[in-house]
């Protein structure tokens, strides 16, 4: 999807309005919040938080190689 979004003011800042079809596939409504985060190809939005993104990412790793561990503390 390559789409052109103009820039209004809202108040003392400037916002944009995003189609249904980009909220949609955010799966965001009103009142949801956005993230806006630097990637290498320029500016990413999501509607994770990238940080909790990278730190599940790292506990998953510690449950994949201590999975024997945990199953033991889990009885």
């Amino acid at each position: 999807m390559n789409k052109p979004l103009k820039i209004t003011r809202i108040g003392n800042s400037a916002g944009i309005i995003l189609p249904k079809e980009v909220l949609a596939r955010l799966r965001v409504g009103p009142g949801d919040e956005l993230y806006v985060s630097e990637a290498p190809d320029g500016i990413r939005l999501t509607a994770t938080d990238p940080s909790f993104a990278e730190k599940m990412e790292v506990a998953e790793k510690i449950m994949r190689e201590d999975r024997d561990i945990l199953r033991e503390l889990a009885k």
